[in-house]
């Protein structure tokens, strides 16, 4: 972490851009995310924002809490939207139809609007190289719409459309690595964050921002709602998740890794998991397998980032 510590004091403010008054959810980790996302970016931004929980909680009419230039999108086009919005600059810019300034354009969804629905835009936009910022509040299901499975949801969870039972252990694929798809399209910034570690997100947005080209950020957004778990305990969740290798937080710059903390050992992930509904059902066996998973997995994101501390010289 000590390598934000020079960006830290400037991305500190009390201006809110994304306004209390919502109707998120009590705990809404998501929430807060985006609210601290939103202190680094500034107001020199347009957001293009997928149909989702932040969508509906946060843009009823008459009222909106977003205090910046913000567009609602549908689930399959942010990314196509932010495209257009960042071409549609550029144009305007060099046919002097607009002020000489750097406004930044930033894509929100969550991780059904990202790694599933609208995965076909955002790799058309990433290949294309357009310059923007594309954050993914990933909360592991469609929460808004009734807790219902997506290709992030974790192996064993409960949802309501991959329900545990005496033939089923809930979600049985094993969650789809949207960092390690963004990386492949050879983009110059990829990294993952949680708003358990507000400056370590804070300091990663506005390096995402300030990278030329498309940057990507994959948030870990707890949903005590779809968790089933208390909504006090929605910063120590984000927490153990990184705590036990669940969720590492880490970047890539240019395809090289750099673990953002990798100071002590793993806790085991029962830890995390014991404090959610979501994986109440599971056998010891099976939480053993994503022991397993987790420890190798994490162990790979070590090699990679030694790789390139061994190219740095």
């Amino acid at each position: 972490m000590e390598k934000y510590a020079l960006y830290v004091p400037r991305l500190v403010t009390k201006e809110e851009i994304f306004a209390p008054g919502h109707r998120a959810c009590i705990g809404c980790g998501e929430a807060l995310a985006v609210r601290l996302v939103c202190k680094a970016l500034g107001r020199d931004v347009i957001i293009a924002s997928a149909t989702g929980c932040m969508e509906i909680v946060s843009s009823q009419l008459p009222y909106t809490s977003w205090q910046v230039p913000w567009i609602h999108t549908l689930f399959e086009n942010t990314a196509a939207v932010a495209s257009g919005i960042e071409a549609a600059l550029k144009v305007m810019s060099k046919k002097g139809k607009r002020p000489a300034r750097d406004t930044k354009v930033v894509a929100f969804a969550g991780d059904g609007g990202t790694s599933d629905i609208g995965l076909q835009a955002l790799s058309g936009a990433m290949e294309r190289g357009h310059d923007f910022l594309y954050v993914c509040f990933d909360n592991e299901a469609y929460m808004n719409t009734g807790i219902q499975r997506s290709s992030s949801t974790p192996f064993g969870a409960a949802t309501t459309t991959s329900p545990a039972g005496k033939m089923s252990i809930g979600q049985t694929s094993w969650k789809k690595n949207m960092p390690a798809i963004a990386v492949a399209h050879n983009i110059p910034y990829v990294a993952t964050a949680c708003p358990s570690y507000p400056f370590d997100l804070m300091a990663k947005v506005a390096r995402g921002l300030a990278t030329p080209g498309p940057a990507y950020i994959h948030v870990l957004s707890v949903c005590p709602t779809g968790w089933r778990c208390p909504p006090d305990l929605t910063v120590r969740m984000g927490r153990l998740a990184v705590e036990t290798g669940i969720f590492p937080l880490y970047e890539v710059e240019n395809g090289k890794y750099w673990l953002s903390d990798d100071s002590s050992a793993l806790r085991p992930v029962t830890d995390y998991m014991k404090l959610q509904g979501r994986f109440r059902h599971l056998s010891e066996d099976v939480v053993e397998e994503i022991q397993r998973r987790v420890k190798t997995e994490y162990a790979g994101l070590r090699r990679k980032a030694r790789r390139r501390h061994h190219e740095d010289g």
